[in-house]
């Protein structure tokens, strides 16, 4: 007892902890710092821990907890300062006149049912640093209180609930260093920082319009994340910007135009540039690979011209270069291979490149992802490359995609099963070849089957002849396969039965022949829309029969009608000389063992006797268990 009435700190954050939050906790009247978070703690907090009247701090974070928390359980926490309830499933039901107890610094609801009310009560907190509200369930607009009142706020992270509204000029905030809207409804301008120690501005997934400014470099010269992606922006992109120090720069999805930016700066610490998804045009500028720390160029679905820049020869660090859907012409050069050692996404999908795919891109040992689908390719796949390092292994969930900047989660929109999905989080796990679309010829490289991770092989599309390996079944982590619209000739190889984790089957028009193999996981396989355009291919699921499937049905009909009467009568007698058979055995194994029992007391007293002592021991062995295992509960 004395120990619960001393205690004043409590930290077990990340200790693996599980179960209930017992009642006893709010016995310890004198703790003020309780910190339980990253935990895997279930259930509703009990309301005994609003006995608690001396906490300073209370974490609960990255649990899983659950149930309601009323105005009551907060009642006597008057000396609260910091407060963490994120990342749970708890319903914070507290009305919009509610006047809390205390004075927060800190306080993060993020993932807690918060809304759909913007918190009324807030304005009552006038000593507010870091607000967190992510995922609350807030869908009303921002009320003007709010901007007036927390100009000392650093920390503001609102993002991904359905507010809407826009956001006014934001240079009185001058102590913010993290503010994010990203995926609400915001609209209107961007709004003006005026802070020296903002590093991070997310204000993707809006709707905001208009210009981007262009004395940011001077009012944010510490930022390292601005993210604009995801909205309704125009204009074009500001000369400014090639000096500002960003770690991320991500003006995707806007509708920006112009020409990229030639001014960027040997200095600046830029990993990530991410201008994809917009109206720009001309060419990429000799001066964007002085970027010396560039680990990541997103410039797809635009409208930029020319052969692929020389000057890229000198962005070694690049780790992604996507130039897809653009207008780029002339060849793929060798230089890629020889200086882009570091490449771990190649995407040129969707020119207009020639000529022949260099083989020297094998040498590319990092390379998971290769997209060079829908140009006029021409030649054959080269054999090398069989030798992609990182496709011979399953990708990795812990693996990162960038090298330098962790504070980032590198996306890319790859074509998988016939769609486009764009990954994020899981994109380390993505290993994917993708040359369909294109001109080539000759026979698919049988070295391919030693990609043993694969997830998706797409050579859909060209000119390719030849039988299909056997050996394809070593691709045992694949799960899309495209040869569609091809001239491949032969069989469906038998081996293809053992690729367990294939969804997604495409063998349409190609001249392929016979039987369709069936087992495992081609047995799921049901649309016969995946063999068309095949005329020489037969058997489930498609409706034309194979030859040797007609040739037993007219060995059958060979002797007509009165032959399979014969048949019929003679298989029908088969069967009721088996039942009576199964009969008689049945009788004769019964009276065997029963019958003695049935005729002889003393065996018959012997057999049931013997009965109940197995029944005796199996009942103490259960009994025995069953109270150790009680007594081993009750002592832990």
């Amino acid at each position: 007892m004395h120990q619960k009435n001393s205690l004043e700190t409590l930290e077990l954050a990340d200790a693996q902890l599980s179960g209930y939050l017992p009642d006893w906790l709010g016995d310890f009247r004198k703790l003020k710092y309780l910190d339980l978070s990253s935990n895997s703690i279930f259930g509703p907090i009990p309301e005994s821990l609003g006995r608690l009247a001396e906490l300073i701090e209370l974490s609960l974070g990255q649990n899983f907890l659950e149930g309601v928390m009323s105005e009551e359980q907060f009642a006597n926490f008057t000396k609260l300062k910091y407060l963490d309830l994120s990342q749970n499933q708890l319903i914070l039901n507290l009305t919009s006149d509610w006047i809390p107890p205390f004075q927060l610094h800190y306080l993060n609801f993020g993932s807690c049912k918060l809304g759909p009310g913007f918190p009324a009560w807030l304005r009552m907190q006038k000593n507010i640093t870091d607000l967190k509200m992510s995922s609350a369930g807030i869908s009303e607009a921002i009320p003007d209180w709010f901007w007036r009142s927390f100009f000392q706020i650093s920390l503001l992270d609102i993002s991904s609930n359905g507010i809407t509204g826009s956001v006014p000029d934001l240079t009185d905030f001058i102590y913010l260093n993290y503010f994010n809207l990203s995926s609400n409804h915001f609209e209107g301008p961007l709004p003006n920082f005026n802070s020296s120690i903002l590093w991070a501005v997310d204000l993707s997934n809006n709707s905001f319009s208009g210009a981007i400014h262009l004395d940011n470099s001077k009012s944010m010269p510490n930022l390292e994340y601005l993210s604009l992606s995801t909205n309704n922006l125009s204009g074009e992109i500001p000369l400014s910007l090639c000096h500002l120090g960003y770690g991320v720069l991500d003006f995707s999805k806007n509708l920006l135009s112009g020409e990229l930016p030639n001014c960027w700066n040997h200095s600046s610490f830029i990993f990530v540039i991410d201008f994809s998804n917009n109206n720009l045009s001309g060419s990429i500028p000799p001066s964007i690979c002085s970027l010396r720390f560039l680990e990541s160029l997103h410039l797809s679905n635009n409208n930029l011209l020319g052969e692929l820049p020389l000057s890229l020869k000198s962005c070694t660090r690049l780790n992604t270069l996507d130039l897809g859907q653009n207008g780029f012409t002339g060849k793929i050069s060798t230089w890629i291979g020889e200086s882009l050692l570091s490449l771990k996404i190649l995407r040129l999908r969707s020119n207009k490149l020639v000529g022949n795919i260099p083989s020297n891109l094998s040498r590319l040992g990092a390379l998971q992802i290769l997209d060079l689908a829908s140009n006029n390719l021409s030649g054959t796949i080269p054999s090398s490359f069989g030798n992609f390092t990182a496709m011979k292994v399953s990708g990795e969930m812990n693996g990162t995609i960038l090298k330098n900047y962790t504070r980032y989660n590198e996306k890319m929109q790859v074509t998988i099963k016939g769609i486009y999905i764009e990954y994020a989080i899981l994109l380390p796990l993505v290993i994917v070849m993708d040359l369909s679309n294109n001109n080539l010829s000759g026979m698919i490289p049988e070295e391919l089957t030693n990609l043993f991770g694969l997830v998706s092989l797409n050579l859909s599309g060209n000119h390719l002849t030849g039988e299909i390996t056997e050996k394809i079944g070593a691709l045992q982590q694949l799960e899309s396969l495209d040869l569609s619209r091809n001239n491949l000739l032969g069989g469906i190889p038998s081996s293809m039965i053992g690729l367990t984790f294939l969804s997604y089957l495409n063998l349409s028009y190609n001249h392929l022949s016979g039987r369709v193999p069936i087992g495992n996981q081609l047995q799921t396989f049901i649309d016969p829309s995946i063999y068309v355009g095949n005329p020489d291919l037969c058997g489930f699921p498609l409706s034309q029969k194979c030859k040797d499937d007609k040739t037993n049905q007219g060995l059958n009909a060979v002797g007509g009608d009165e032959q399979n009467d014969n048949t019929m009568d003679e298989e029908g007698s088969e069967m009721k000389w088996l039942y009576m058979s199964m009969e008689l055995g049945f009788v004769v194994g019964f009276w065997i063992v029963f019958g003695p029992l049935l005729f002889n007391r003393k065996w018959r007293e012997a057999y049931f006797q013997h009965i109940d002592q197995v029944f005796n021991v199996v009942y103490m062995a259960l009994a025995t268990i069953f109270t150790k295992f009680k007594v081993h509960n009750i002592t832990t």
